[in-house]
């Protein structure tokens, strides 16, 4: 790869940094010190001392915004602020998990609108373009001023089952476990193939953080079901789902789900549901109890990653790589 790229990463994820940048034959550029990550300073603060010139070059700042979020974001932007300082010609902030995306709008009076908070200080950083996959609120990509490219998973789940699982195919229907996200199951149903389903819910009230799960539109008896969700946060929205359609008389209940947070007792809910397996993207860096769960099989990111950083450092068209509506 051309000496004109670097490409450096925070501690959020390093394990899948790693993977692109071998990937795309680039050592990742230390942080601080000898330290590919950001060190500490005694009282906490982040520090940042990028060991490699990157005057002039196009660097790509691989960094989730997972928990700790404003920890992880906070390294992101320092490492931005000191690319650009440094005379970095351009700067992509490659975010494969976006935090904050569930805050895209004002649901009622007097709360922000958190996801354009975060457009705002990338670009105060100085960021040039941005780099994410499966956001939760695809209109998120209208409040940055700078380009954004945004990945699906719906080819990769897709290609994974067809290569890995094809016994799960027939007869399987392809399920949304809410109204809201029809759109991102329907594209997995229309690359694999396969009918269309929806598991209804609504909250009792507005003040409700957990939905109440109650219908199921399609007909999945004696069929083999595919959840298909982008974030995995305490898991009772896909245990509800699971539950439904078991009780519906499905046959089999599968899952897969792009950003796995696992807050909470979410490991708990997923051993105790009528889930089989539950595929997972490698977005977020998992803890041991989650990477080795005999219900959990992770599915990596890197190549569409590493695909899409080397198109837009090469100028070609990264439209081959997005799913659009």
């Amino acid at each position: 790869m051309n000496e004109q790229m670097r490409i450096l990463t925070g501690r959020a994820n390093q394990p899948l940094a790693q993977k692109v940048a071998e990937r795309l034959g680039v050592e990742l550029c230390p942080a601080d010190g000898q330290d590919l990550v950001p060190g500490r300073f005694p009282d906490g603060e982040v520090r940042v001392e990028v060991q490699h010139t990157v005057r002039g070059k196009e660097v790509f700042v691989i960094q989730p915004t997972s928990p700790p979020v404003n920890e992880h974001l906070m390294e992101l932007l320092l490492m931005i602020d000191a690319l650009k300082r440094a005379s970095a010609r351009m700067i992509c902030a490659v975010i494969p998990y976006f935090g904050y995306a569930r805050q895209d709008r004002k649901k009622k009076g007097r709360v922000p609108i958190s996801a354009r908070l975060v457009a705002n200080l990338l670009e105060t950083a100085g960021v040039n373009r941005v780099l994410t996959v499966e956001l939760h609120a695809g209109q998120i990509q209208g409040f940055f001023n700078v380009p954004v490219d945004h990945l699906r998973t719906d080819k990769l789940f897709a290609e994974h089952i067809r290569t890995v699982h094809p016994d799960w195919l027939d007869p399987l229907v392809v399920v949304s476990p809410d109204i809201g996200g029809v759109w991102r199951a329907r594209r997995v149903a229309k690359e694999l193939e396969r009918p269309l389903a929806i598991v209804e819910k609504h909250r009792r009230n507005t003040s409700d953080e957990e939905p109440e799960v109650y219908n199921v539109i399609g007909d999945v008896k004696g069929r083999s079901v595919l959840l298909v969700d982008d974030i995995l946060a305490t898991g009772r929205t896909l245990y509800q789902a699971a539950e439904k359609l078991a009780e519906k008389k499905a046959k089999r209940v599968f899952a897969a789900v792009t950003h796995g947070l696992f807050t909470g007792e979410a490991l708990s809910l997923l051993e105790d549901s009528p889930l089989q397996k539950l595929l997972v993207t490698d977005t977020i860096a998992h803890r041991v109890q989650v990477a080795q769960h005999p219900k959990v099989e992770i599915v990596s990111v890197a190549r569409l990653l590493a695909d899409a950083i080397h198109r837009i450092f090469s100028c070609r068209s990264v439209s081959d790589l997005l799913v659009r509506s």
